[in-house]
């Protein structure tokens, strides 16, 4: 059987390296402005992605051979014995997993808790062993066809209450093993036509299901956020949290927002036709950002081709502001990519994970780079210094009413020109770093 181990483990060696098993950007212990290039990514590496998927897809079935898939329990432990194998080779600190990951197929909701339960016992003792920790965990409310119109969503309330059943004890679970925070996947949350959807009664039943996750949070003295993944749509035609605002709204709109923030993915910010930086933004400027998945999109397919990222600029513009900010208030780096179909040898995984993870650091030592430099703050800080002025700050505090604002503009015969942004100087700088 194939397996990953601890005595292969991948080390830092340097960027004149040509190992393909070797980071050539990722030094951990590196210091970032003052902190542990480790500390500032706290990277995760995805239980699901890694060792539970066997390559099948809308296409075409699977194609990894992989001797730990399969039904039953003596499948699911030695999924679980490849998956810390595989985390401890690439050295993370953390792991994500879904339900469905990890456990044997159950026949019944009551085996499923069993299965999980069960499984869990054996992840503690490997992560006990191992030293490594769960970032979040989740349940899979999305592939089996009880699902097909939804989760919390769906018209039938006994689907309702089983998805409830599945959060209930996946949050146990997560409570349990010393997870940071819980993801609640709402994938297929969301209307394929209006012609036969209830929008307000819909929006209104994911509202009340969240509002339970986070009395059960509450209940059972969980301390990390709730997580929602901002999503546009795939598999879905429209789903409620296409984007970090949306998301916000709908939080606001619930009274949610204490309690649950956004897990930011790459691909699903691109999806939505924003910028990966965007996003971060957004979930900065409005409190809600938790957590972050990183992989890339294809430019040319319309759906979550999940890939792993392969150009640190790509991703550089995010770390600035996340550095910026100091670093991520919860949550971490979870490495959420598939390898491709044809990629069937176990290796190609570990190259996957070690460029992509190398890709993640080299985006941070750019940013750590633009940051100390700060020639994008002098930059920015220029093009709004007209704000800290005596005009700029009466419009501001709100001195000035529309009328007399409007008034002392005609009294000073405001003729103002335009100013350049510098747009392709900001870029010269992030392409340069």
């Amino acid at each position: 059987m194939t397996t990953f181990t601890k005595t292969d483990a991948i080390r830092f060696e340097g960027p004149d390296s040509t190992n393909t098993l070797a980071f050539k950007a990722y030094d951990k212990d590196r210091p970032v402005l003052g902190k542990p290039m480790a500390a500032w990514l706290r990277l995760a590496a995805a239980y699901g992605p890694s060792v539970a998927w066997s390559g099948k897809e809308w296409f075409g079935d699977g194609t990894l051979p992989r001797p730990w898939l399969g039904p039953g329990q003596e499948k699911a432990d030695a999924r679980c014995a490849a998956a810390f194998g595989f985390f401890a080779r690439l050295g993370v600190p953390y792991f994500t997993f879904l339900d469905h990951d990890a456990i044997a197929e159950p026949s019944s909701l009551a085996e499923h808790r069993e299965n999980l339960e069960r499984i869990a016992e054996t992840i503690a003792a490997e992560m006990q062993a191992s030293g490594v920790k769960l970032l979040w965990g989740g349940a899979n409310l999305y592939e089996h066809p009880r699902y097909a119109a939804g989760a919390a969503t769906n018209p039938d309330p006994e689907v309702f209450a089983y998805a409830a059943a599945q959060v209930r004890f996946m949050l146990e679970t997560t409570h349990r093993l010393g997870g940071e925070a819980y993801t609640v996947l709402s994938h297929r949350e969301g209307y394929d036509t209006l012609l036969n959807t209830d929008l307000k009664a819909e929006l209104d039943r994911l509202g009340r299901f969240l509002a339970m996750v986070v009395e059960h949070k509450h209940r059972i003295g969980f301390k990390g956020p709730i997580l929602i993944e901002p999503k546009p749509f795939e598999p879905l035609k429209a789903q409620y949290g296409r984007d970090v605002a949306t998301v916000f709204a709908f939080l606001q709109r619930y009274d949610l927002l204490k309690d649950v923030k956004v897990s930011v993915e790459v691909n699903n910010a691109t999806l939505a036709g924003l910028d990966f930086e965007h996003e971060i933004a957004s979930a900065q400027i409005l409190d809600v950002l938790g957590s972050i998945d990183v992989n890339r999109g294809d430019p040319r397919t319309n759906w979550n081709t999940a890939q792993f990222p392969h150009n640190a600029l790509d991703l550089t513009p995010a770390m600035v502001l996340l550095l910026e900010a100091g670093g991520l208030p919860s949550g971490g780096f979870n490495i959420d990519a598939r390898i491709r179909r044809q990629s069937v040898d176990p290796d190609d995984l570990v190259i996957a994970h070690v460029a992509a993870i190398d890709v993640v650091a080299e985006a941070l030592l750019a940013a750590e780079k633009i940051v100390a430099g700060q020639r994008l703050a002098a930059l920015k800080a220029e093009r709004y210094a007209g704000w800290k002025g005596e005009l700029g700050q009466a419009i501001a505090t709100g001195t000035l009413a529309l009328d007399a604002l409007a008034d002392l503009a005609i009294a000073r015969n405001l003729d103002p020109k335009p100013v350049s942004g510098r747009q392709e100087l900001a870029e010269a700088i992030v392409a340069g770093s």
